[in-house]
């Protein structure tokens, strides 16, 4: 008991060390939904976040991401990982573990460009052949706290044995996210 205590001590005090900010978001496209949050994503150091993102005709998928962010003369370069609920609309449910990454390019102290994909092949994943997350688009930081995004966003869980895949998200979304 004492060692788990230890170990989740340990774990919170890096991830209270490198979270500088924490951000809620929240995005609409046409047939989905995504929520989230992150510690320490617009830094550098390590980074955390979670999400859940929700498809009428698809299902769900819940992440929660570890990554870590360098900054790149005026880029920040983000690889890591995330870990995966998936629950597709057909098929069985499942879990993956994606790894990638992504850019974000500061233009000027108002927007940003930014880009992020995510990739689990079938060997990191169960109930799904694969699968595939990117993202990408324009952030507005219209005041702070508040900074409002326009992007494109594709996450996709192939069907395996013969189940149909399951695109979640495929087209343009809306977006806003308080940055504390």
């Amino acid at each position: 008991m004492k060692k788990t205590l230890v170990a989740c001590a340990a774990g919170l005090l890096l991830v209270a060390g490198s979270a500088n900010a924490i951000s809620v978001t929240g995005e609409a496209g046409e047939h989905y939904t995504n929520l989230g949050v992150g510690f320490g994503t617009t830094s550098g150091g390590l980074a955390v976040s979670g999400n859940w993102a929700h498809s009428d005709k698809d299902g769900d998928i819940a992440g929660l991401g570890l990554g870590l962010n360098v900054p790149l003369g005026p880029l920040m370069a983000t690889v890591g990982g995330k870990a995966l609920y998936l629950g597709p609309k057909d098929g069985d449910d499942g879990y993956a573990v994606a790894v990638g990454g992504g850019l974000q390019l500061p233009l000027g102290k108002q927007f940003a460009l930014f880009g992020e994909g995510y990739y689990a092949p079938d060997s990191l994943s169960s109930g799904v052949e694969n699968y595939t997350e990117a993202n990408a688009g324009v952030r507005w930081n219209v005041f702070r706290p508040l900074s409002v995004t326009a992007g494109y966003r594709y996450i996709e869980m192939a069907g395996k044995d013969g189940q149909r895949d399951n695109v979640l998200a495929d087209g343009p979304y809306l977006g806003a996210s308080l940055d504390f």
